[in-house]
């Protein structure tokens, strides 16, 4: 039998940073490039580096640069250029035809590798959308046979195909934006539905462990993959945090430096669930260089101008870390604000983390002990429907409820004539 392979792409990287980024920057950034990658499958070659005042606005990097790289490309054999930045139509074309080899940039690479790990309807719709909008600017570049025109049968009133191109494209990313439209609304139904519910959205840097410390927290078969952008669909489970209290968590896809804002865009439905979480899990690798991957992580969530939850940052993986190292982690963190120190892979590595959501969800509820007449439904209807009845008696006309309700319905009670309400806990 005769087995047919895929070639695998010889890929040779190529980083342009300004000057001020120092060298060690630098190294990393063409590592994660590397990753990225091997993770949408091609093997690196070698790597050219040019530290730049300002992008030439032809070709990005300067003309001896691109001279260099022929010559990289020659004696490696690359078949594919990768640059760590964002190369504008035009840069892409000349780069293109100067090197005689493909050009890609960071932002195409990326789309390719979430083309390759969309599994849902979902996700492959927002990854579609996101890949029609990338290439809708770039289509004179990517089919320039459709710009050729002339010759018999090419006459006539007719328009340059290219533009008609560009509208069916227009014509696609609207019926995709309305499939996502539709989606979204089901999804904010399905949320309507468990509104009581305590809600935390894992967020952070792709590769961070947030489905490894999702699979740890609620024991469900997650997908565990040591890979960047393993998870790119939303994934939420119930979590068990003891007495009686649970929370609704949910996996989310990872963010990475310079995110392609068509992906923030063509990912938004799903972004919706970080919105509308009481609170934010910013799943941090402690053993990574993570300062950068914050920022990056920020400045995403920046964008999400609807977002109410409040941020607890989870240092991640410290079994990875020394003593020495740990100890010196806690200290220069101590005052970023609410934090946990977790490990996905130790037995009591998510204890804090299950502590801290457990101190957050009781913070929302009240436990009371509510009596009421017995043909007051509404009430009664609120007990149940917003509410955990813990107790119930009926005595003559008057329901008398124990209960933990949250302290918006403990304050609409109060307020209200005809119920009577002591609350059993601590104020």
């Amino acid at each position: 039998m005769i087995e047919i392979q895929q070639p695998v792409e010889r890929v040779l990287l190529v980083g342009a940073p300004a000057l001020a980024v120092p060298a060690d920057a630098i190294e990393e950034h063409l590592g994660e490039l590397e990753r990225l990658t091997d993770t949408a499958g091609g093997e690196v070659v070698g790597s050219v580096v040019q530290r730049l005042r300002a992008p030439n606005p032809a070709t990005f990097i300067g003309s001896g640069k691109v001279e260099e790289l022929r010559h990289a490309i020659s004696a490696a054999e690359a078949t594919l250029v990768v640059f760590d930045e964002d190369l504008s139509p035009a840069q892409g074309s000349a780069l293109e035809q100067r090197l005689e080899v493909r050009v890609m940039d960071r932002t195409e690479l990326i789309l390719d590798i979430f083309a390759l790990h969309a599994r849902t309807a979902e996700s492959k719709l927002q990854v579609e959308l996101a890949q029609l909008r990338y290439m809708r600017p770039r289509l004179k570049r990517m089919w320039t046979h459709l710009s050729r025109q002339g010759g018999i049968g090419a006459r006539g009133p007719g328009e340059q195909q290219i533009e008609t191109d560009r509208r069916l494209i227009d014509r696609r990313i609207a019926r995709l934006e309305g499939e996502l439209k539709h989606i979204a609304r089901s999804r904010e139904t399905r949320r309507k539905a468990r509104r009581n519910e305590y809600r935390a959205s894992l967020v952070g840097y792709t590769n961070a462990g947030k489905s490894s410390v999702l699979r740890a927290l609620s024991g469900s078969d997650l997908l565990v993959v040591d890979r960047l952008f393993a998870t790119l669909d939303s994934a939420t489970r119930v979590v068990d945090l003891g007495s009686a209290d649970r929370v609704l968590v949910t996996d989310t896809v990872g963010f990475i430096r310079k995110l392609p804002h068509h992906l923030v865009a063509s990912f938004r439905a799903t972004l919706e669930e970080v919105e509308h979480a009481d609170v934010l899990l910013h799943v941090i690798d402690a053993s990574a260089n993570w300062q950068e991957q914050v920022d990056s992580v920020n400045h995403v969530l920046q964008q999400l101008e609807d977002r109410r939850g409040d941020i607890v940052l989870v240092f991640n993986k410290i079994d990875r870390l020394t003593h020495e190292e740990e100890a010196a982690l806690r200290a220069r963190t101590e005052l970023l604000g609410p934090r946990v120190f977790s490990s996905a892979f130790e037995p009591a590595g998510l204890d804090d983390l299950r502590s801290e959501l457990r101190r957050r969800v009781q913070s929302t509820r009240a436990t009371v002990r509510v009596s009421f007449s017995s043909t007051d439904g509404r009430t009664l209807a609120e007990a149940y429907r917003e509410g955990e009845v813990l107790e119930r008696t009926d005595d003559g006309g008057t329901i008398i409820l124990t209960a933990r309700i949250p302290v918006a319905l403990l304050g609409r009670w109060t307020a209200q004539d005809g119920i009577d309400v002591v609350r059993q806990d601590a104020a």
